[in-house]
């Protein structure tokens, strides 16, 4: 198996690149297709389709920072990633991940790029400053689902309507704390959402092995996503889902399960609570614990136990979790939500996704599928009964341990099968570039599955560059 995956025959080379291309092609019949249709009905609601956002070539200040970043972890990043012992491995991925995210915002500025971002009219701060609706934070919670409709009096900004509270009450405690205004509040996503990689790369370790993880690495520090990592509160969104996850991962694999089944059940609880569609990270969640050793169930009752507390303190201050989704997918289809076509965007979403995750993370599910086919296969095929003079096994080269791959394989088509559900279901037409971050991350440790990782990660960091220089995203 992982001579299969990991190696670089040139058939299978071809079929990486042809993987690419047909990405890319998605890409571009979505970026023609929605020319189209929105000069010509106006119905997209984006300017850069399939993305939101304007073009506008231009550079600034983390122009050079960006591409140093970039030039660094092409050179360095595989090696380091192999050699560094894992204690200082995942600072490194914080930090280089941070350096990125941070370079790419201040492409566009200081301002734009960071302090302004969550202050618009459709975000988080509006309800802070300049008048502070949430000045009582329990009357505001049983008051929430008074407000989520457009024909409600003083009806919620569209962020603030369309997520549970606790992504607002996140911007309001920061600001309790002394940290408000936009300028925290972007430092804050970037700061945290910089960890998601972190954490998944923990979770590859514990599920798949250390030397899977260790490949991963660098895709996971350089990926494009990281142009809406900085400064969407989605990136946040993001850690705290890869968190509960990684956590989930430690317990099922036999570290410290009672504590890290507690911890994660908490992180999940409060995933719930900072976005409806998140709750289809439990699709992930069920690939963790197929993974988990055979007394994964075990820590379960304390992945349960922590997943009460968030939503039974919401409950008790007066917020219906399941009222508020009812109204808000009322709220969905009264604006943009029910005027851009379902035809369109169920396809083009995909061509969002490509864009947040590059060229080599096509390549590598390309690598996870065939991986996932050999799986099936295996699973309804009878296995032929050895004849007692068979000679030994042939040990296992050197890397990756027999059955690894396939491993990381389940857990990315996971990832990919939650994005489907969530394009399916019609909620998510336009935007995913930032709404999908929590599920795209779980597919960019597909890269490990490619030989010549530093041709792969130059095509992934050119993707990042040229977006954040051409386009003045949305987000």
């Amino acid at each position: 198996m992982s001579r299969t995956l990991l190696g670089e025959r040139p058939r299978d080379t071809r079929r990486d690149l042809a993987a690419a291309l047909a990405a890319a092609l998605l890409v571009l019949t979505a970026a023609v297709v929605g020319y189209v249709i929105e000069h010509r009905d106006g119905t997209l609601f984006v300017s850069a389709a399939p993305l939101l956002g304007h073009w506008g070539p231009h550079t600034g200040p983390g122009t050079a920072a960006a591409i140093t970043v970039a030039v660094v972890v092409v050179a360095y990043g595989p090696g380091l990633a192999a050699r560094l012992p894992w204690r200082g491995l995942l600072p490194a991925l914080w930090g280089t991940t941070t350096a990125w995210t941070f370079s790419l915002a201040l492409i566009d500025g200081w301002e734009r790029g960071v302090a302004s971002r969550l202050t618009t009219r459709y975000e988080y701060l509006q309800v802070i400053s300049p008048v502070d609706r949430f000045h009582d934070i329990p009357a505001a919670l049983r008051d929430f689902t008074h407000h989520i409709l457009l024909h409600s009096p003083d009806h919620w900004p569209p962020h603030i309507a369309g997520h549970p509270p606790a992504a607002t009450l996140t911007f309001v405690l920061l600001d309790r704390a002394g940290l408000g205004g936009g300028a925290w509040a972007g430092v804050w996503c970037v700061v945290v959402g910089a960890t998601a990689g972190v954490a998944v790369l923990v979770a590859v370790r514990a599920l798949a092995g250390e030397a899977l993880a260790r490949r991963a690495a660098p895709f996971l520090a350089l990926a494009p996503a990281a142009v809406w990592m900085g400064t969407s509160a989605d990136g946040y969104f993001a850690a705290v889902a890869a968190w509960a996850l990684a956590l989930l991962a430690l317990a099922v694999t036999g570290h410290r399960p009672r504590t890290a089944g507690l911890a994660s059940g908490l992180l999940f609880g409060l995933t719930a609570y900072l976005s409806y569609g998140l709750t289809l990270i439990s699709v992930i969640a069920g690939a963790v614990l197929l993974l988990g050793r055979r007394s994964r169930l075990r820590p379960l009752p304390y992945v349960l136990a922590g997943l009460t507390v968030v939503p039974l303190v919401f409950t008790l201050l007066g917020f219906n979790w399941w009222e508020a989704y009812r109204l808000l997918v009322t709220r969905y289809y009264e604006g943009a939500g029910g005027i851009r076509p379902y035809g369109y965007w169920v396809w083009a979403n995909l061509a969002c996704t490509v864009l947040i995750t590059g060229p080599a993370t096509a390549a590598g599910l390309r690598r996870a599928g065939a991986a996932a086919g050999r799986i099936a296969v295996a699973t309804v095929r009878p296995r032929p009964t050895p004849a007692p003079a068979d000679p030994p096994p042939v040990p296992a080269p050197p890397g990756p341990a027999a059955g690894e791959p396939a491993r990381l394989a389940v857990l990315v088509v996971a990832a990919l099968l939650a994005l489907l559900v969530a394009d399916l279901s019609g909620m998510s037409k336009a935007e995913t570039e930032r709404i999908w971050l929590p599920f795209a991350l779980w597919l960019l440790p597909a890269g490990a599955f490619l030989p010549r990782p530093r041709v792969w990660l130059v095509a992934q960091a050119a993707l990042a560059l040229l977006l954040n220089h051409l386009l003045l995203t949305g987000w």
